[in-house]
């Protein structure tokens, strides 16, 4: 359990994660980089965004409502992103082809 701790410690943080990806998009596309050094920045970028995504789908699993129920009681549920109206047109617009 120390060496999983030690681990966590060792990984850098979400924000300081996308905002390091950041600077390495604005560096490849300023286009004064050589390749060995863009080639470089995206492997460091794929590993980025691989913890990033990662880090979100982590946050996502843990994220509740407290919802009641048909009780009256207080229940957790899992969170459900409510679709917009114009989305769920869009939706409808994709299920003809």
């Amino acid at each position: 359990m120390a060496k999983r701790r030690k681990e966590e410690d060792d990984s850098p943080k979400f924000e300081s994660a996308l905002e390091k990806l950041e600077k390495i998009v604005e560096a490849m596309e300023s286009g004064d980089l050589p390749l060995d050094e863009i080639l470089k920045k995206y492997e460091e970028g794929s590993g980025l965004v691989r913890y990033c995504s990662r880090k979100l789908t982590e946050a996502e699993k843990r994220i509740e409502i407290l919802m009641k129920n048909k009780e009256g009681e207080l229940e957790a549920r899992p969170f459900q992103v409510e679709e917009k109206e114009d989305e769920k047109d869009d939706k409808k617009g994709d299920e003809l082809f």
